[in-house]
């Protein structure tokens, strides 16, 4: 009978233990692409150098991204940046990768519902980069063009549903956008914990003040 009792105690302590472990909020996860050392930016937040793997926030996988980087932004590019509540320092480096090769990241948020800002500092290629956003194996940006020369996009993704603690992200080059370059990048991932949104409005996206003038143009 004791014998019985302890195991249903037991049983009890780890349920409670593992029911804990998971309603522990994620934390917030930045990473800025094209270095590899830590960015703390004017507000304190720290941004994880994209060209790492497996730490304890994540990492690239499979291939080690190639880099490039140009200390430039337009005028209006600095007030989106400023604007947005991004330093402009973040703008200026890519990780990215030579199509048809993929960039790829692992994320270690924890299970729930998140909220992701990409954000791009376009140098080499304006409005003629081509390629997909893709976050947990769905496409949520599809056949993407970055914007002009020195110029910024800051796209947000709300009520990513992450169930297996670890959020896969893929920036991968579409041939049917028409662009000239399919060679996928980013500048920064922001991940921040949502609260549950219904599925149905699982993906929308927010586009900066300088794609909103130039489509309308």
């Amino acid at each position: 009978m004791l014998r019985i009792l302890f195991l249903v105690a037991l049983f009890a302590v780890f349920t409670t233990v593992a029911i804990v472990y998971d309603a522990i909020p994620a934390e917030e996860i930045r990473v800025w692409g094209g270095k590899a050392n830590d960015f703390k930016d004017s507000k304190g937040r720290v941004w994880h150098g994209g060209q790492n793997e497996k730490k304890d926030w994540g990492g690239w996988i499979e291939k080690l991204p190639r880099v490039a980087e140009v200390v430039q932004l337009t005028k209006d590019a600095e007030k989106l940046a400023k604007a947005e509540g991004y330093d402009k320092e973040l703008f200026y480096a890519v990780s990215w990768a030579q199509f048809p090769d993929t960039v790829k990241m692992d994320l270690n948020t924890g299970k729930g519902m998140f909220n992701v800002t990409y954000l791009v500092g376009e140098h080499w290629s304006p409005n003629n980069r081509g390629f997909d956003i893709i976050i947990e194996d769905e496409i949520v940006e599809e056949e993407y063009v970055t914007p002009g020369n020195h110029e910024i996009d800051i796209i947000r993704y709300e009520g990513i549903e992450v169930k297996d603690k670890v959020m896969s992200l893929e920036f991968a080059g579409n041939p049917k956008t028409g662009a000239g370059d399919l060679n996928a990048m980013f500048s920064g991932i922001e991940v921040i914990p949502a609260l549950a949104v219904d599925p149905k409005q699982k993906v929308t996206t927010t586009w900066g003040a300088l794609k909103s003038e130039r489509q309308n143009h």
